[in-house]
């Protein structure tokens, strides 16, 4: 009777992105020997706050072919990015009958599948180029609030916008959810008027600031995703960072940097000719979430109440999750 095959012991997983792992055990001698396959059991670390968008995962048995460790497991058909995840392993002998000789399986270990890397965020961007339409002038950014949002800027910030920590909204695997602070504005105007939307869900006040504030020469222009939300329209993510400024460091190295006066969604042009004004551009067919990584005082522009109507706050995209299934918008690693 064969010798049975001894627990896998010391797993270890190192080499982790957004849709694959490395993992590593010890074996003694004779089972690295006569092993024939691997049996890795993997499945979603239970969350008390589960993504109510997807289906709940089930445990995942992959059966592989015994190769030298540490084994590579990849797959976006069932790892996600920034997933805690469990798995445990069991080596296996294959008899000539077609039944497995197996081990126990071994302890259980977690980890935590990484960001989206600059890879995948240029195959989000090259989704995102199709999608943005032709570009429209625009000259204000804008941002709606309610009044008590303006209360508390002037009389506890001394009229300072503070960049908050972007939410977990949009792609999962976004490199700025959670970790970059910012100011979201917006700039998509109507196509019948060129001004900003009357209607609003983020609040009846809006606060409005010349383009020129926020989107010039000193500024760096960088992608930071493309999502939507069971909706026919999409949103394109943007970070507006200062040249030098914490939060243009961060992106640096995280996201694709965009041509200020090159790309298909939010453009700066120099002046033409003497006493000419710069021309700013925004995509007309896609909805611009542009985060501008400084604080913005109120000084620098002015709030006025909407003349629509402040629409559900249902309709806002805080903490929206992403679409998994649509086409347009997915790419093919983790959502």
């Amino acid at each position: 009777m064969e010798a049975p095959l001894s627990t896998p012991c010391n797993i270890q997983i190192c080499e982790v992105t957004c849709d694959s792992f490395r993992i590593v055990w010890d074996m003694t001698p004779e089972d690295t020997a006569r092993a024939t396959h691997f049996f890795i059991d993997l499945s979603r670390k239970e969350s008390k706050d589960p993504n109510r968008f997807k289906h709940r995962d089930v445990p995942t048995k992959l059966v592989a072919k015994a190769v030298p460790l540490p084994m590579a497991v990849r797959g976006h058909w069932f790892l996600s990015p920034r997933t805690e995840y469990c798995v445990a392993v069991q080596t296996a002998v294959r008899q000539p009958d077609g039944d497995y000789l197996v081990s126990e399986w071994s302890q259980v270990v977690e980890f935590c599948t990484g960001d989206y890397a600059m890879e995948h965020l240029q195959q989000l961007l090259d989704k995102a180029r199709g999608a943005a339409g032709r570009l429209l002038k625009f000259s204000v950014f804008y941002r709606n609030q309610h009044p008590d949002y303006f209360d508390y800027v002037r009389k506890e910030c001394g009229g300072l916008m503070r960049p908050a920590l972007k939410d977990c909204s949009g792609s999962h695997g976004s490199p700025i959810n959670g970790k970059l602070q910012g100011v979201f504005f917006s700039c998509n105007t109507e196509f019948d008027t060129g001004l900003p939307p009357k209607d609003s869900p983020y609040g009846p006040l809006r606060f409005q600031i010349p383009a020129g504030h926020l989107l010039n020469p000193n500024i760096n222009l960088y992608f930071a995703d493309f999502y939507c939300m069971y909706t026919a329209y999409h949103y394109v993510v943007l970070v507006l960072a200062p040249i030098g400024s914490e939060g243009d460091t961060f992106c640096r190295t995280r996201l694709p940097m965009l041509d200020l006066a090159s790309n298909p969604f939010l453009t700066y042009s120099d002046p033409q000719g003497p006493g000419d004004e710069p021309l700013y551009c925004h995509a007309s067919d896609v909805i611009l979430e542009v985060l501008f990584t400084e604080p913005v005082h109120l000084d620098q522009g002015s709030v006025e109440q909407i003349s629509g109507h402040h629409q559900l706050k249902s309709l806002t995209t805080a903490n929206a999750k992403k679409d998994p299934s649509c086409k347009v918008c997915n790419i093919s690693v983790g959502r």
